[in-house]
């Protein structure tokens, strides 16, 4: 990682584009652990964690790690998600985190020199160009070892460093929990029940990256 040990920097993870990520190369993060790192890296001044939430669900898979991060360190940005159900009957979740993680980093980076971005949307390219013209240098965490890569061109080659997460798998991984309750630092970024990101390869159950929205069938 390129850090510098007194420059300042804040994380603003996209939670389930960070959770797919992850998923895609077969590890779970031990969210712990990525702090630590990047704290014994640099002057870590804050950690965003952006995700949005089913409130009327009666049990919540992703409440026991929102919790778990908003008392270890992290700065949790939630927002309800809007659940509908389309023309064919299939209900759908729409939780899109965007435009409060990029008014957060246009705010905070006046005070930091450095900008980390857990996230490989596309969408993101104009925002790390902005930041940029501040004199921020902005680091990028995705991926393009998986098939298909994570991480849009337009957003790597936009930012100034481009950090694969595979490289910090022995650092910040943990093996893929079997079951649905793994521990709070593995926990999903997504809600398990509707965790995947293509429904070819895990049926109807998917979480879809372009239009922010999650989809799964009725009984």
């Amino acid at each position: 990682m390129k850090f510098y040990k007194e420059e300042r920097v804040a994380l603003f993870i996209d939670g389930s584009n960070l959770y797919a990520t992850a998923r895609a190369l077969g590890f779970d993060i031990d969210y712990k652990r990525l702090l630590s790192l990047f704290a014994e890296q640099c002057k870590l001044v804050r950690a965003y964690y952006y995700t949005a939430l089913i409130e009327d669900q009666e049990y919540s898979p992703i409440r026991p790690l929102v919790d778990w991060l908003d008392y270890n360190g992290y700065t949790m940005i939630t927002k309800p998600a809007k659940e509908f159900t389309d023309a064919t009957g299939r209900r759908k979740v729409k939780g899109n985190m965007d435009i409060e993680l990029a008014i957060d980093v246009m705010e905070v980076s006046d005070n930091l020199e450095h900008v980390v971005l857990f996230s490989g949307d596309g969408d993101f390219r104009k925002l790390i160009e902005a930041v940029q013209r501040k004199g921020v240098r902005v680091t990028v965490v995705s991926t393009v070892r998986s098939q298909p890569s994570m991480i849009a061109d337009e957003l790597r080659r936009q930012a100034d460093v481009f950090l694969d997460l595979v490289e910090l798998k022995s650092e910040i991984g943990r093996k893929v929990s079997d079951n649905r309750t793994p521990h709070p630092t593995t926990q999903a970024a997504a809600p398990p029940v509707i965790q995947a990101i293509d429904d070819d390869e895990y049926g109807d159950e998917y979480y879809d990256d372009d239009d922010d929205e999650y989809e799964d069938d009725e009984e």
